[in-house]
């Protein structure tokens, strides 16, 4: 009889292509995989290999009172949802991927006993994660140091991120040679949900550039259906030829064909900008309260596998240089990748999946261990 696991993660690409990862690896090993998530999935959950996909309420807390009740009746409204589903489908273990939707099925797993784990996808411990720590048998990781977790030693256990199928195959593709006088691919996207910045700042900045430069850039971005009009007009009026969509479903291909990236800095974009190994400017999404984007993108920094520049201090002129220093020096910007590709950690769908092992009982045939 198939063991089953119940995988928690909110709605979002950010979410969800970890948790994917984890579902294809699973079910590869003879795991039945139950899918507890928000509405929102129907955009990015559609080839979930999930035996079925369970709608939970749930709520981000608010900072206004009528907010915040709302936001915890619907919370406590998907706890009692989440109950009656573990009860029916008594899970062999329970892992949630961080984020307020995770809270209902997670806690509710945890209170009846199913061995039950977190992942983090950030440097930063989320709140949702924070509050199921303790709860929890293990709290995994995608990066060494996670803030959050200082001084906790017991039960944490780092697998790196989750790297879906499409991901782990682009990462075989080498970065794109080219020398200075050939097209060079920039692709721009803001995250699951696209970023109105970037879709104001990239067509300024390539505006900027000397004729000579602009003449080889190709554009690939993401923009937000009420944006894609003006961008277009933009990029028309600068000569550019432009790809633009609200979504694009091969971004892994996009991003292996890419000569350089612009984007945000979540924890899903870092891990597969890493695991293909390509150069990056990272501009973190400004005021989260944790900031766990601008810690997700220093590590990249630091690195050398890329460039992390505050939204506030990003002006068209300084992203003009950038692209122009980039575009003019293909031998240097090669490094860059190397560098960010250096930083990857492939085996975090297979390390995840030994630990949801591990946390059943079912150990995993005594070949790995987390």
């Amino acid at each position: 009889m198939a063991r089953t696991v119940l995988i928690a993660a909110g709605g979002t690409g950010g979410h969800l292509f970890p948790a994917q990862a984890l579902a294809e690896v699973l079910k590869a090993r003879g795991w039945a995989v139950h899918l507890a998530t928000d509405r929102r999935v129907e955009s990015y959950g559609g080839d979930f290999p999930a035996v079925a996909v369970h709608r939970i309420d749930s709520a981000t807390m608010s900072r206004t009172p009528m907010g915040l009740i709302r936001a915890v009746w619907r919370l406590a409204t998907g706890f009692v949802q989440s109950w009656r589903l573990v009860r029916r489908l008594r899970p062999d273990a329970a892992i949630g991927f961080g984020g307020y939707p995770t809270l209902p099925p997670v806690l509710a797993a945890s209170r009846l006993g199913v061995p039950s784990i977190v992942h983090d996808q950030n440097a930063v411990l989320g709140r949702a994660n924070r509050f199921l720590a303790p709860r929890v048998a293990f709290i995994a990781t995608s990066v060494p140091k996670v803030r959050g977790l200082e001084g906790r030693t017991e039960g944490v256990v780092l697998t790196g991120n989750p790297i879906r199928p499409a991901v782990l195959a682009a990462s075989q593709t080498p970065y794109p040679a080219r020398t200075a006088e050939e097209p060079f691919r920039l692709l721009v996207f803001g995250g699951s949900q696209g970023a109105r910045f970037l879709s104001e700042v990239v067509p300024d900045a390539i505006a900027e550039l000397a004729g000579t430069v602009r003449s080889v850039i190709r554009v690939t971005q993401q923009c937000r259906p009420e944006d894609l009009d003006a961008v277009r007009a933009r990029y028309e009026a600068l000569g550019i030829e432009a790809d633009l969509r609200p979504f694009f479903d091969d971004m892994p291909a996009r991003i292996a064909a890419s000569h350089l990236v612009v984007s945000r800095a979540g924890a899903s974009t870092c891990a597969e900008l890493t695991a293909i190994g390509r150069p990056a400017v990272l501009i973190p999404l400004p005021g989260a309260l944790d900031q766990d984007q601008t810690a997700n993108a220093r590590l990249i920094d630091e690195a050398g596998g890329g460039w992390m520049i505050d939204q506030a201090d990003l002006t068209a002129g300084r992203l003009a240089g950038m692209i122009a220093d980039a575009v003019g020096d293909p031998a240097a910007l090669s490094a860059v990748a190397a560098r960010a590709h250096g930083l990857a950690r492939l085996d975090g769908a297979e390390k995840l999946a030994d630990l949801v092992e591990q946390a059943a009982g079912a150990g995993s045939g005594g070949e790995s261990s987390p």
